[in-house]
């Protein structure tokens, strides 16, 4: 039975989107994958019928945050992996996740190490990767990932978890999980979230997805707003005392530039 399933978030006629179809689909452990948009289009539905896949289509107007609830709730497996439609996954992906978090029945959610993609070719190691790496240590304990301490290192810095290469598991986890209003910082507080409630963060540290980096990409615009360095206060505060937290937010904002191409 198949228990696990990609959800692709498609929005308007990503060039890329087709590329992630690709991955999804060409998995050595079999997933379902499915489509779920708010922008309906010809574009996606001529590639969805390209695969046979289903489209799932969201009645509200487009938002982030409301869209990845929206790809949560129309998964039918017990477990999830929102898939940007920017991004590629290595084969073996599915099969190391669901090998992780059926070890572990408390697991909220899964992530694995990942490479950027900039302009086409694959980069492993930057400084930005090196930090997020560091960051993601604590959750090699395996023993303790279930510590309220432990999962709140890998994002008490920053955001040192990669939203797509994130698999959550819905019987522990309540949903909608993600809170609308924000724009920059949305997986990082649902991290935050997650990481006050029981359960544990499975890590698999292996390089099993692309992130892409480039200017069209949500994250780069995101960099690029000027509120961007409030959300990031925000989230430090949920850490840190005021002056900390100020200071962690300059830091961080000059680290995201990597971001940008």
């Amino acid at each position: 039975m198949i228990n696990h399933t990609f959800v692709i978030c498609a929005y308007k006629e990503s060039r890329y989107l087709e590329d992630c179809i690709k991955s999804v689909i060409g998995q050595k452990l079999k997933s379902n994958v499915v489509i779920a948009t708010s922008t309906d289009n010809d574009y996606i539905r001529a590639l969805a019928k390209k695969y046979d896949l289903s489209v799932f289509v969201s009645g509200k107007a487009s938002d982030i945050s409301r869209d990845w609830n929206f790809a949560l709730s129309v998964a039918p497996t017990r477990y999830v992996t929102i898939a940007h439609q920017d991004d590629i996954y290595d084969s073996s992906y599915s099969k190391n996740v669901m090998d992780a978090m059926e070890k572990d029945e408390h697991a909220l959610i899964c992530c694995t190490g990942y490479y950027e993609i900039r302009d086409g070719k694959r980069v492993k190691r930057n400084i930005n990767l090196y930090i997020k790496r560091l960051m993601l240590l604590p959750l090699l304990i395996k023993s303790m990932t279930g510590r309220r301490f432990i999962k709140r290192a890998p994002i008490a810095f920053g955001n040192g978890i990669c939203c797509p290469s994130v698999t959550y598991n819905k019987d522990n986890i309540t949903l909608p999980l993600f809170t609308e209003g924000m724009k920059s910082n949305i997986d990082w507080e649902a991290w935050e979230k997650l990481s006050r409630v029981s359960g544990s963060f499975c890590y698999c540290p292996d390089l099993l997805m692309g992130h892409r980096i480039h200017t069209e990409s949500t994250t780069t615009q995101i960099i690029e707003d000027n509120s961007r360095g409030d959300e990031d206060y925000f989230m430090f505060r949920k850490f840190w005392k005021e002056k900390t937290a100020r200071f962690l937010t300059k830091i961080y904002g000059n680290s995201e530039n990597s971001n940008k191409l």
